[in-house]
């Protein structure tokens, strides 16, 4: 098995799967880092593996994911896909992820075509100045971001992002919603319950819904609401819209949020 290793990875790269059998795909470009893969990179692979395999003109309206181990980056990943329907409009998938043949994440998604009928938004976008100051998001392959103001000034973590992906991406609306699957797991809304006691931990389980077609090669912005904690858990959603205002996607997760270890 060929792998590639690189710290110069495109996020094109990190979505280009390798066909192994039938329904079965794997991610042989990894990339040198000491923390445990970041969380949209398998959120965005899975997806991909998925919609090689549904009908021509069907993308993704729905995910909704479980984070079971941590996953290694330098590692290449399996993804195995279950064809679970295939309807006259949706298609619906499960997807097994893998490293060293331990399952590190598992999804659920559905596919559909492209219906007409009512287009209604009633949700005002946030009324926030645009993308100043951009800069690269780190470990996030090929994204840049910007910081408008939030309204969580004491959040450990910004809880609103602008963020754009600076790879040269191709007329492929699955990749542009693999990209934005892939950035959705940024952050945690439940920073802004982080206190000297106790802070948010490893996501569990990510869901997202695609509401309208999007280029992520232009500006997106993600706002994080928190919501509660409770029982070790924290649960926070939140929405993407186009520079225009637009919603494209909601997410909702939950995470670990657990008492700090007294040293």
């Amino acid at each position: 098995m060929e792998q590639t290793t690189t710290d110069a990875s495109t996020i094109v790269d990190l979505f280009t799967l390798e066909p192994v059998a039938p329904d079965h795909f794997r991610a042989t470009t990894v990339i040198d880092d000491p923390h445990p893969m970041f969380g949209g990179q398998p959120v965005a692979q899975a997806l991909r593996a998925a919609g090689l395999t549904v009908p021509e003109g069907r993308l993704p309206h729905s995910l909704h994911g479980y984070f079971l181990r941590a996953g290694d980056a330098g590692q290449p990943t399996d993804f195995r896909v279950d064809r679970d329907r295939d309807g006259g409009s949706y298609s619906a998938r499960r997807v097994t992820a893998l490293q060293r043949d331990e399952v590190i994440f598992t999804m659920s998604c559905s596919f559909t075509t492209t219906a007409d009928g009512p287009d209604v938004d009633d949700v005002p976008a946030p009324d926030v100045p645009g993308p100043e100051n951009p800069v690269p998001m780190g470990r996030i392959v090929s994204m840049e971001t910007a910081l408008p103001p939030y309204p969580y000034p004491g959040s450990a973590w910004p809880t609103r992002y602008w963020v754009r992906c600076t790879a040269d991406l191709p007329d492929d609306p699955l990749l542009h919603a693999c990209v934005l699957a892939y950035v959705s797991d940024v952050s945690n809304g439940t920073a802004a319950y982080h206190d000297e006691t106790a802070r948010s931990g490893s996501s569990l389980d990510h869901a997202l819904w695609f509401h309208r077609p999007v280029r992520m090669d232009e500006w997106v912005l993600m706002d994080l609401v928190p919501h509660t904690i409770a029982h070790g858990r924290g649960f926070y959603s939140g929405t993407m819209r186009s520079a225009d205002g637009a919603l494209v996607a909601s997410i909702a997760q939950e995470s670990l949020f657990r008492s700090r270890r007294k040293t």
